[in-house]
Parts: structure tokens; sequence; C-alpha cells
């Protein structure tokens, strides 16, 4: 994980230069920055109008170009950034969509019940025609989509009765605006009473009723009441203008930071004592100017904070975000970081796409369920202050100038989806070169495998790690439920001999208990297992290596011929031996498959061997018997061999012990060794 977030910080990275490069080309082509501001003298009218359109505001009456770029001027200072997303808007020829209501339940769940912003529905009543023409009612759709009005359509043939209940009997048009100014408060419904059906005097009328939330200043001495105020809002935003009403964006806005901004309009036309304004540090107009606890912060100074809905709303996000906010921010950041996972895996597509697969659904998960304990904290009351620390860092941070780079360059990206996804593509394929490179060096196969070869092996380890247990999160010895074993005939059933076995992992063997042979009153150099697990680890290293050159055919032909005409080769060596008195007997699997002991003067040190081995001197797949210092393994079952002898047995796919073929993966009921009574006596 660590490595996809470094991937993606260098991918953020690239695209801040990159931006940067962006503006020094454009400064050496045409010669200005985005910050610079632009003259409205030198624009056309078209220019100008379409800036306003922007801004939100009407220019009906302004029939000649003057009064147009005075308009202009006094809703506040044009860059050359705002200029060319405007004109670049104008040019997008995008066909908005509008809601059509199927009825009662869905007019309510959409208009009614959403308190955060403003609709605008032309209701037709029925056998009427539309109040607003198609053409008409297109244009309205596209102007005031712009700032975030949505829109829709009631057709009262849908449902007549709810029409008649709400006295709509004459086509006509309902807006919706937030009656209240706390968030998530009542909604009240609006109806266009006026007589010019006209998209410029619909649009002066939806922006009366918007501007009607935003509270207003006259005097200087309702604006020092207002400045000293101290209420539940942080957070203020003024606009300081020479103008009648604010424009439709700042009205917009205020809608939507319903309960986290408090937007006030200032309007200084009839002024004529300006000194309060002066003290407050607010020296020219027109001029938005954001008060925090923290200070006074002029908005338009810095890169990218252009005076339009857009811009606004980016800047506003980050100084006081909501709790969705930042999860749909931690949701881009953690897919953008999972994606990485498609350029840094290597081998075949099918496997890249299998892992992207996987990656996209573990870290969606776990966002998510990381997300819950933090929403169920945010509603505690003891962590206000918590809250109010966290949003300060917040204010504290965005709004330096790095801040405003970052946002600046989120608008460009976000307007350009093609060269965001462009960049990422190339940046996920210079990933993926290095890391082809660095891993051809150290294992070829894998970066060579195609989608044939890998669906293969991802079969093999499928059906191993379904149908049997996973040996290698088993530590044995180990305690369990299952001590009946029923597993065993249902993998009878699962697998006749007729099928194909599907392969066991071996690395369980390394789990098995294994010790050093001992003698009593035997004079050996040998220490224990735990003191040489090196030269156990070297032993079975061995043995590994050369499973592939021993055949299963081979070892079960051999095995025969051992048993029955072979010598035992160190039956004469052997160094331990019971006493000379008469022989114990042994346990039933030792009678079986070879004696407890052989002749001479010595007894094998039993204390040595784990308490759930049964006790024998003689390895049944060599048939040779146990020389003192030599390394032993047990199986689950509780037989024992030389350590040799059964990781070959083992390594070769029988997964069961040689003497009552128990699975040896599997754990069984240990061993109790019988205790001597009490009136007997030892041999």
């Amino acid at each position: 994980m660590w490595v996809k977030l470094c991937c993606l910080l260098l991918y953020f990275l690239a695209l801040f230069v990159l931006a940067r490069v962006f503006e020094a080309v454009a400064w050496y082509e045409s010669g200005f920055l985005a910050t610079q501001l632009v003259d409205p003298v030198a624009l056309s009218f078209r220019k100008l109008r379409t800036i306003l359109e922007c801004r939100g505001l009407g220019y009906s009456g302004l029939p000649e170009k003057k009064d147009v770029r005075e308009l202009v001027e006094k809703s506040g200072d044009l860059m050359e950034g705002e200029l060319y997303s405007a004109l670049k808007e104008e040019e997008a020829s995008e066909s908005v969509s509008s809601t059509n209501f199927s009825g009662e339940m869905h007019f309510y769940e959409l208009v009614e019940d959403t308190k955060d912003g403003i609709w605008l529905v032309q209701v037709i009543a029925n056998d009427r025609s539309p109040l607003v023409g198609k053409v008409h009612w297109e244009k309205m759709v596209k102007k005031v989509s712009r700032f975030g009005i949505r829109t829709g359509t009631f057709n009262c043939s849908s449902d007549p009765r709810y029409c008649r209940r709400r006295g709509w009997l004459r086509s006509t048009l309902i807006m919706s605006v937030p009656q209240t100014s706390t968030s998530k408060g009542k909604v009240m419904l609006k109806e266009y009473n006026g007589r010019k059906i006209e998209v410029e005097h619909i649009f002066k009328w939806i922006t009366a009723h918007a501007a009607s939330r935003i509270k207003t200043i006259y005097n200087s001495e309702h604006l020092k009441e207002e400045w000293n105020k101290s209420d539940q809002y942080r957070v203020k935003i003024y606009l300081f203008a020479n103008l009648d009403q604010p424009p439709a964006f700042f009205s917009a806005l205020s809608v939507k930071f319903t309960g986290r901004v408090e937007f006030i309009f200032v309007n200084v036309e009839n002024w004529d004592n300006k000194s309060y304004m002066a003290e407050i540090g607010v020296y020219k107009t027109p001029s938005y100017i954001l008060r925090t606890p923290e200070g006074i912060y002029r908005y338009g100074n810095n890169t990218g904070e252009f005076i339009s809905l857009r811009a606004m709303d980016t800047f506003l996000r980050s100084l006081q975000p909501e709790v969705n906010d930042l999860f749909v921010l931690s949701l881009v950041l953690v897919n953008l970081m999972a994606w990485m996972d498609l350029f840094i895996t290597q081998g075949a597509t099918i496997k890249r796409f299998v892992v992207l697969i996987s990656t996209l659904g573990t870290y969606n998960s776990l966002l998510i369920i990381s997300w819950l304990p933090v929403l169920g904290f945010l509603q505690l009351p003891y962590l206000d202050s918590f809250y109010e620390y966290s949003l300060k860092l917040f204010r504290y941070s965005n709004t330096t100038t790095l801040a405003s780079w970052v946002r600046a360059d989120w608008m460009f990206y976000s307007s350009h989806p093609a060269l965001f996804l462009s960049t990422y593509l190339g940046h996920g394929l210079l990933i993926d070169y290095f890391e082809k490179k660095r891993r051809r060096n150290n294992n070829a196969d894998e970066v060579n495998a195609n989608n044939l070869e890998w669906l293969s092996s991802l079969w093999d380890w499928y059906t191993s790690y379904l149908f049997h247990p996973i040996a290698s999160f088993q530590h044995f010895p180990f305690d369990s439920d299952w001590d009946d074993d029923p597993d065993l005939f249902l993998e009878r059933l699962a697998f006749p001999d007729l099928w194909l076995h599907p392969l066991i992992p071996t690395d369980y063997i390394k789990n098995l208990p294994m010790w050093r042979f001992k003698c009593l009153g035997a004079h050996s150099d040998e220490e224990t297992f735990h003191d040489s697990e090196s030269d156990s680890d070297s032993e079975s290293k061995e043995v590994f290596s050369s499973e592939k050159e021993v055949s299963e055919d081979d070892e079960l032909r051999a095995l025969p011929r051992r048993r029955a005409g072979e010598p035992r080769r160190g039956a004469e060596t052997s160094s331990c031996a019971t006493s000379s008195g008469p022989r114990e007997p042994c346990e039933w699997q030792a009678r079986s498959y070879g004696s407890c002991s052989t002749t001479g003067a010595v007894e094998p040190d039993w204390s040595a061997w784990p308490s759930e081995m049964l006790h024998c001197t003689e390895c049944v797949v060599c048939l040779e018997n146990f020389a003192a210092g030599s390394l032993l393994m047990g199986l689950p079952c509780g037989h024992v061999f030389h350590q040799n002898c059964i990781v070959m047995w083992l390594a070769g796919g029988r997964h069961c012990c040689p003497v009552c073929r128990w699975a040896s993966y599997k754990k069984k009921q240990p061993y109790t060794h019988p205790q001597p009574l009490a009136n007997e006596s030892p041999s």
C-alpha cells in the first residue's frame, strides 16, 4: 500500500509541475497570466455580456456597451482566467438534462425534501399548453443550470389529484427555495405571476427571490453592528458593491452553504461616509471579504480566485467542508491509489485485472468500514471542540498561497478530464516500465508469464485451497474441536481415485516436531534439536532439493524390495539397546513394523521424545534402526521416522503416514503412554 501511496503522491507532484509549465507556455505565447487583470474597456460587447451571464447579472435594460462595462466593473475585478473559462463555457454546447416528475412522491422526494438547493419546475395543467415554450425553456434550463439551479417538468396528467390539491389549475412556473437560514430547514414554493414570458424576466424573478435570503446592509451603523456581532456563524463573507442586488452566483452559494457560511451584501450605493469601511480594512468596492475567527481574508487576490460560482464554491468548500465532502475526497484518493495496482502488478493481463478488482474491493470496503466509527464519533457532543479545532486547521492551511495554487489546478484538471486521464495513464505506464525493468532481473518467469499459464496456476491454487485445509495457516501442534475429523469422509467423496488430486502445500512439514535420538548412559556429543536447528534446516534443504530426482513410482518399487531381501545396514552399528534382561513389549505400532530395541546394553532416552509420539527404534521407510544422534520427525498420528526419510516421502506427494495412512496435515488425538503399576518393578 505504501508503494501505491508514494506513486500517487508522485503523480500529484507531476500534475503540479505540469500546471506551472502550462502557465509558462501560455504566458510565452499570449503574454499574460491567468491572474492578470483585464480592462473591460478593451473587451467586445459579446465578451462583456458573457461575463455578466456567468456572474448572474441581468443586462436586458442596458443597450449600450458603456452601461454593460460599468456593470461588469461594479460586480468585481475581471481576470484573464475567468474570461477564458467563461468563453469556453459559452462555446461548449452541452445539453443540460431536466427532470420529468412522475407523480406526487417523486416531486416531494426531489423538490420539497431537498433543502439545500433551488428548483425551477414548469407545471403543465391538464389539456393545457406549457407556459414557457420548448425553445425558451431549453434556454432557461441552460441559463439557470450555471448557478446550480435544478429544473424539472410536472405534467398534471400523471397525477391530477395532486395538482387539484395544490391549486395548479393552469400552467405555471414553481420555484422552491429554503425558507430559513438553518441547514435542512423548511422549503417554500413560489409561483411566477409575471406577465412577460421571457427568459430574462423569469431569470430576474428567480434572482430576486434568491437574493431575499441574503442579509442586506444599507448604512454604516448597521454594518458596524453586524461586524461586531458574534453569533452562531464562525465564517461570514461580505460583498461590498454598488449594485441593486447581489449577483446570482452569490445568492446561489448562500443556499448551498446554508448553516455553514453566512452571506451578507453591503450596498454602498448611497453612502456618504465610508470611514468605517476603512477602519475594517475595506478600501475599494467591489470587494469580497471573508471574516473568520482567525482574521480577514480578501477573496480575489490569489491564483484561481475568480468571481464565479465554481471558483468561490471550491474556495468555501476548502475552508468549511462538510463530512460528505471529506468522504468524497477520500473515496477519490483511495480509488486512484488502488488503480495503481494495474501498473505495479507484473505478469499476465488477466492477472493485473484480477488483482485490480481485488484491490478495489478491499480498499473501498476498508474505507467504508473506517468511516462508520468516524461518523459515530462526530455525533458525540464532547467532540465539538475537536471539530472546531479541525475547522480552524482547515482555515489556516487553505488560505495560503500554496492552497490557492492547488485549488486552481483542481479546477483546471476537473474542467479537462481527458488531460487528467491521459496524464494518469502516462504516469502508470512509466511505473509499469520501471517495475518491469526492476523485476526482470529477479524473476523473469513472473514478468513473461502469459494469460494461460497464470490461469492454470490460479486454478491449481484455487482447487488446492478450496477442497483441502489450508496447511499454511495451521501450526502444529494445535487444539481443534474437529478431533473426530469428519472431513475425511467428505474428502473421500470429493476426490475419488478417478479424479485428479489437487496439490497440497508442503509448508506444514516445517511445523512437524523434530528431535535427536539419544540413549541413556551413552557418551554422545550430539545436542538436542533446539540447539541444532541449523543442521536440521540444512538437511531439510538437501531433501527438498532432491525432491525432483526421486519419483513416486521409484519409491513405491524400492520400498518392498528393501523389506523383502535387503539387510538392515544400521542394525549392527546401532549404539542403542535395551538391558540384557527380558525384552519389554512396546506399542502395537512398533510390533507391526519393527522391534522396540536391538541387542545391547543401553536403553533409549524416551524423555527426549515428545509426549504424543510412539516409542520405537526403527524407521519403517528405510527399515533401519535409529542411531544415536540421528534426526527424527514425528507425524500427527504419533509414528516416528528418520527426518530425511519422512520428508522425502511427504514431498513426493504422499501426504499420509506410511504405517496407518493418516493424513500428515491433520491432527489426531495424542497417544497416552500407559503408567506402570505401583507393584510392578522395572525390568
